[in-house]
């Protein structure tokens, strides 16, 4: 048997003839054990906060998005549209033009995105589910589907012929200009939907079939500003994104999810780092108590550890018994702190016992990477302070 080990359990499972040690490690283990369920549930709870907020975003963007290195656009021949079909893992794709416009209803004006989509649109976006009222538009057609924000400020309903929503696009060229004839490519458009997302996103776009959108911008039938792509759940995102640009000859840049709200997600993840960061420092000071009573427990067992030393104990080994006592008790205390913390996540997840608002709970996730954070955390740290804590053992204390 490791004698160490086996006189660190002794230690740990005993209590002392001194009350007030009994009473400094019950607090070391509470401080643990706290420490451990606190840091687990905020996590939990920033896990779900990030699933909540990508959430919005995951309505309206797709997995992969191409966009053209040169320009603008960018033209796609049959060719390479066959040869994307056959790409391993890509679920299906859908052709898009977005370019900022001018919207004008009953003498209100608005510049935001029009968003010429085809077809395939809805198998690519699960925009449709997010549709506050009205219905999608059909293909080949002057519908539109606008924003819940847009219609407020325009304070507009839907298939309104009395007062109709009118789209000017600026016309490319040079030259002077005489009149806004001239100036603007202006048709007369009928909103036949509203979506509902977000605040930032129901004022953002607005889409249109993509012929509507290419006749508008004068391009051709083969022209587009990107393609919107869905990829299976196991494919190989790398593999697709090389495939894609050996199929465009390395002239267009292809976009994840991640890359497409790059900012969103470094506000996210610097969010969760700074509260782990946080939450280590209150673990650290609570760990404190840890080697307060370990120092303690070496000066109550001095006797012991003298008499062991007389036996032939080397330094090293007494030293290991209060490092392996401290170890010990942080896993312990990590074990049952992470115990209490999944039952209150998990609680919250099927009861929703804290809310935000009356219809929205906060959001948690129970996530076994948070576990492994938090066990990782709580051992390491726990055997740092036993380490320092074990080094007070010495000839010079026992002499």
């Amino acid at each position: 048997m490791n004698f160490p080990l086996y006189i660190a359990k002794r230690y740990i499972l005993s209590n002392s003839k001194n009350n007030a040690i009994n009473i400094i490690n019950r607090i070391a283990s509470m401080g643990i054990i706290v420490g451990a369920m606190a840091l687990f549930v905020v996590l939990s709870v920033f896990s779900g906060l990030k699933v909540f907020s990508l959430s919005f975003t995951n309505d309206i963007d797709p997995d992969l998005k191409i966009s053209s290195t040169l320009g603008k656009s960018f033209l796609i021949s049959p060719v390479q549209e066959s040869q994307i079909k056959k790409i391993d893992g890509l679920a299906s794709y859908t052709k898009i033009i977005e370019e900022r416009v001018l919207f004008t209803f009953n003498g209100k004006q608005e510049v935001t995105y029009l968003k010429g989509v085809d077809a395939n649109f809805s198998k690519v976006n699960a925009i449709e589910k997010k549709l506050f009222n009205g219905q999608w538009l059909k293909p080949d057609t002057y519908q539109v589907v606008v924003g819940y924000g847009i219609a407020q400020k325009f304070s507009m309903g839907l298939l309104d012929f009395n007062n109709q929503l009118e789209v000017m696009v600026p016309k490319a060229g040079k030259g002077s200009i005489e009149n806004e004839e001239q100036a603007f490519n202006k048709t007369d458009i009928i909103p036949v939907g509203i979506y509902a997302i977000s605040e930032d996103l129901d004022s953002k776009y607005v889409f249109a079939d993509l012929g509507l959108a290419q006749e508008l911008l004068e391009y051709k039938t083969n022209q587009v500003s990107g393609i919107e792509i869905k990829v299976k759940p196991s494919a190989d995102e790398n593999s697709i994104i090389n495939k894609l640009q050996t199929i465009f000859n390395n002239k267009i840049t292809v976009k994840n999810r991640a890359q497409l709200n790059e900012s969103l997600y470094k506000m996210l993840n610097t969010e969760n780092i700074a509260v782990y960061l946080i939450f280590t420092l209150v673990i650290v000071v609570a760990l404190f108590n840890l080697i307060g009573a370990l120092i303690m427990m070496i000066l109550d067992k001095k006797g012991n550890l003298k008499t062991l030393f007389n036996l032939g104990t080397e330094i090293k080994d007494l030293r290991k018994i209060f490092l392996l006592q401290g170890t010990l008790l942080s896993v312990f205390g990590g074990i049952i702190g992470l115990v209490l913390g999944i039952i209150i996540v998990l609680l919250q997840q099927h009861f929703q016992l804290i809310m935000i608002t009356p219809t929205l709970a906060y959001p948690v996730i129970f996530s076994l990477e948070n576990v492994l954070i938090v066990m990782g955390t709580i051992v390491t740290l726990g055997f740092v302070a036993s380490l320092i804590a074990s080094s007070r053992v010495s000839k010079k204390l026992l002499e």
